[in-house]
């Protein structure tokens, strides 16, 4: 009797051969997913493919679940002297992402676990439970200086799993006492429900949120974005939060040359109407292994136009896919690449986006009295 699958192993030698666009498509296992196929980490010294036995066993895979695991790192903020980025700190209560967002630049984050940067980044979660300890025990430290920390910078603090695990409320919880201004930047509408938190740190000029917008076209955004919240659920989010008094801002983030650089005016637009008042983006990214999941999505379900849009993104990375420098990365170069640029710059401008910007305070800064300290007598 035949068995019900045949999983081949390859090795280090045979990786380039197999190629996340060779992988064998398993509809069960990428239903709701963003990546198609589950390439090797680049650590791997093996690779592993599916191959149906003959009697269509891999349509009897059952659906790829959501797998959560525990993570207790020693720190818990993460450094950054990067020239282009405009915090230098930053928290990531979570490591992988649910929303699977194709075209994700921390995907390559999970070959440090021993993971796929395909589907297992997606689906193979992992958890900081000791995030507002760690936050608090560093804030408390008498070196401490304060600047604006970003949550959101590799991947979503309010991904679906913060429902059930709060960790990104608990974080708030820590800065709210501390008075520390904090920026978030996410995909799902779910920033509404620390509303409360946000509207009492905005009041102190304490808090900027950004949602990261990059299509209106929900079938784009279901294929690109598949559990993130849909275009028309993250603007009505914009609107609350800007009508709750707190800063919002809109990142195009990023921008696919080919895919949708089209939708600039109308994104800005709709984002200054649900109250928006600043505006930024950045330029399709696809270091390590995102490049080869990235072509692998976009061959299967933009097979028209596969060809025109890598021809692009090589036309802004200087004849390359990808461009790891500082100072160009995160825009591009060349006269595509200045195209684009200067087409938001001339919306924002006509829009009235970025006519101010809000810079949030450090000089409320406090260290609160810790459990089991002695408070001063004066």
């Amino acid at each position: 009797m035949a068995t019900l699958l045949d999983h081949t192993r390859s090795s280090a030698l045979d990786l380039a051969a197999l190629g996340a666009g060779k992988l064998t498509s398993l509809p069960q296992l990428e239903r709701g997913r963003g990546a198609k196929a589950n390439p090797p980490p680049r650590f791997d010294k093996h690779a592993s493919a599916f191959s149906d036995d003959g009697w269509e066993s891999l349509a009897e895979l059952p659906r790829r679940k959501t797998e959560v695991f525990t993570e207790t790192p020693k720190v818990i903020i993460t450094r950054n002297d990067s020239p282009d980025i405009s915090f230098d700190r930053s928290i990531n209560p979570y490591r992988g992402c649910e929303h699977g967002c194709i075209y994700c630049y921390a995907r390559p984050t999970h070959a440090y676990m021993g993971l796929s940067p395909g589907l297992d980044f997606e689906s193979k979660l992992f958890i900081k439970p000791n995030a507002a300890a760690l936050l608090r025990e560093e804030l408390t430290a008498t070196t401490y200086q304060p600047a604006t920390l970003a949550l959101g910078a590799n991947t979503d603090p309010y991904q679906p799993i913060e429902r059930d695990y709060r960790i990104t409320r608990s974080v708030l919880e820590v800065l709210q006492e501390f008075s520390h201004p904090f920026g978030i930047v996410t995909k799902s509408a779910t920033v509404l429900r620390d509303l409360d938190i946000l509207q009492d740190m905005a009041a102190k000029g304490l808090v900027k949120v950004a949602i990261s917008l990059t299509t209106l076209d929900a079938d784009l955004a279901r294929r690109m974005e598949p559990r993130a919240s849909t275009p028309m659920k993250r603007l009505s989010a914009l609107e609350i939060l800007s009508k709750a008094g707190i800063p919002t801002v809109v990142m195009m983030g990023p921008i696919i040359p080919g895919l949708n650089d089209s939708e600039i005016d109308n994104i800005l637009k709709a984002a200054r109407n649900a109250g928006v008042k600043e505006a930024g983006y950045t330029m399709l990214r696809l270091p390590l292994e995102v490049k080869d999941v990235f072509k692998d999505w976009l061959e299967k379900e933009y097979p028209d136009r596969a060809a025109k849009v890598m021809a692009l993104v090589k036309s802004v990375r200087g004849g390359r896919e990808n461009d790891p420098n500082f100072g160009t990365r995160m825009a591009g170069t060349g006269p595509y690449a200045w195209t684009i640029g200067r087409r938001f710059q001339l919306a924002c401008q006509r829009l009235g986006l970025n006519a101010s910007r809000v810079k949030l305070r450090t000089d409320l800064f406090k260290c609160p009295p810790q459990k089991g300290e002695q408070m001063a007598l004066f």
